[in-house]
């Protein structure tokens, strides 16, 4: 591909772009992490102290109809409170990522749930129309997503600013 002259305003845009690409490719998926550990671990907290969390009476009836009444509101919320805390702490410190991102997946399955298991209370009209709990579950498909992203990195992946310069991976 040929570049514009660095001296034009084409070039210099090209060579800002360039720039801006890289920083984006260094600290992207870093950020992501550390984000998507803020959430987590702020979201766990509120957990922990009843009342404080929007998602406790769906997020206690879920874990009791998941557990077919075994498990009680009272005794899985502060549970998946520290779950979710641990989860955001091992993605803001990096440790452990492969086993933080398993149990983050195994607990976005069971924030899935409520849509199948509470249709009416996820839905004004399904399958178009989300109540407010239907959409803070909803989102849970971006966090999802970005786990997936920092996933693909624990081996060693990396996000390429210009994937026709790759260095070569021994």
């Amino acid at each position: 591909m040929t570049h514009p002259d660095d001296r034009s305003i084409a070039g210099r845009y090209h060579l800002l772009d360039q720039r801006i690409t890289n920083t984006l490719a260094e600290w992207g998926v870093t950020v992501l992490r550390i984000a998507l550990g803020g959430v987590f671990l702020w979201f766990g907290a509120l957990k922990l102290v009843p009342g404080l969390s929007p998602a406790e009476g769906l997020a206690g009836r879920t874990i009791e109809a998941l557990t077919l009444g075994l498990v009680t509101p009272s005794a899985s919320l502060p549970l998946l409170g520290a779950v979710e805390v641990v989860i955001g702490i091992g993605l803001l410190t990096g440790w452990y990522l492969r086993a933080v991102l398993l149990v983050l997946a195994i607990q976005m399955l069971g924030t899935m749930t409520p849509l199948l298991l509470f249709p009416t209370e996820a839905f004004e009209r399904f399958p178009l129309v989300p109540t407010l709990e239907g959409q803070y579950i909803i989102k849970n498909l971006v966090l999802i997503g970005a786990a997936m992203v920092i996933g693909a990195t624990v081996r060693g992946g990396r996000l390429v600013a210009d994937p026709d310069h790759i260095d070569p991976i021994d």
